[in-house]
């Protein structure tokens, strides 16, 4: 890998190689952008095939977590750590501490969390070394299972998707076709069953259909029968790369708005998709309630005062729309230019008070 052109491409800040041989400790921190405040992003534990392959994964989670920040109206940049290694088998308490000092060495630059292959258990662990880490157990003060708020953005942002498509954002009545009832989805479902929508829903774990079957009075329906539903919208909550070519012309739906992550196998799907008057809320917006709520942990988590900012993903939702009729653009660009204009009015104002500060030296000579 041509490591400085990878980082200059994207202007990536700084990149660190963590290393612990008694633990056995092999990590990269990514921090992408610190403009609106210090890097916030999870830390993964993968079993990458090679070393450039977790680098990348690191840059690419970290521009990731950059512009969700951004979109969700967080003072926070993007920021991301992979650890090389098997999470079955590969963990000890050594390499979480030792990881926990590293990220305390970053003096407050970066602020890490649980994702992919990390527990609450393992975050506890690097408590003990850093005061920089958010999803911690509750006794540390944190906010606990993120799951809840996560789903509560969502059904918020569906309903922003809804006044988009239909001029109303209420869900009463409407058919909503839900890929995947894990445990976001499920308390998704349960507010939108609240309001009185009809669910279709579909998993592969036959025991979280059921659940929604008995307890919101769903209609289940086979994996791959759950896009060529008669419904107003299809919400996409498991894996990623659902809205591809092959899944495209089998839509019915008005709108897509989920909390699954990548949901576009590749951006022309997105242009796809807004080409037939499909109203798409992005992925990384709409799913943005855990990072939220998370970041609340940094000023002293009060649960009210998370989920109203939780409640402004509608206006965030509505605020891409705008900027999508506004340039002429598909919706997934918008949610893009969104936080790009937000970095760079920061940018602008520090450059601005830094001349002003310049310019005040220069006269006092």
């Amino acid at each position: 890998m041509e490591l400085f052109k990878n980082m200059e491409m994207y202007d990536y800040e700084q990149a660190v190689i963590c290393q612990d041989k008694e633990s056995g400790l092999k990590a990269i921190i990514a921090i992408h952008d610190t403009t609106l405040g210090p890097a916030l992003g999870g830390t993964r534990m993968w079993t990458y095939d090679t070393e450039d392959a977790a680098f990348e994964d690191a840059l690419r989670l970290a521009k990731g977590m950059t512009y969700k920040n951004a979109a969700a109206g967080l003072n926070l940049g993007g920021g991301k750590t992979v650890i090389i290694g098997d999470p079955r088998k590969d963990k000890n308490e050594a390499m979480f501490r030792a990881f926990g000092r590293f990220v305390q060495g970053l003096n407050g630059r970066y602020i890490t969390a649980e994702d992919v292959g990390i527990t609450v258990a393992d975050m506890d662990l690097v408590y003990q070394e850093t005061d920089y880490v958010t999803g911690i157990s509750p006794e540390f003060g944190s906010s606990g299972n993120p799951s809840p708020v996560t789903a509560y953005g969502v059904y918020v942002g569906i309903k922003a998707a809804a006044k988009e498509a239909f001029g109303d954002d209420s869900l009463e009545g409407r058919t909503i076709a839900v890929q995947g009832v894990g445990n976001v989805s499920y308390r998704m479902c349960d507010y939108l069953h609240k309001e009185g929508a009809k669910l279709i829903v579909t998993d592969i774990n036959k025991e979280s259909v059921k659940r929604a079957v008995d307890e919101f009075g769903a209609k289940a329906v086979d994996v791959n029968d759950i896009y060529k539903q008669d419904a107003d919208i299809y919400s996409p909550c498991a894996l990623g790369a659902t809205i591809n070519d092959e899944t495209i012309p089998q839509l019915k739906a008005k709108v897509i708005a989920g909390a699954a992550n990548n949901q576009l196998k590749e951006a022309k799907h997105g242009d796809m998709i807004q080409d037939m008057g499909i109203v798409y809320a992005p992925d990384y917006v709409i799913n943005s309630g855990g990072v939220i709520n998370v970041a609340d942990e940094l000023i002293g988590y009060n649960r009210e005062r998370a989920l109203k900012k939780v409640e402004t993903i509608y206006d965030s939702i509505t605020k891409i729309f705008d900027i999508s009729k506004r340039d002429g653009i598909a919706s997934y660009k918008a949610a893009d230019r969104m936080a790009e204009e937000r970095i760079e009015t920061m940018r602008k104002s520090r450059r601005q008070f830094l001349q002003n500060g310049m310019n005040i030296l220069s006269r006092g000579r």
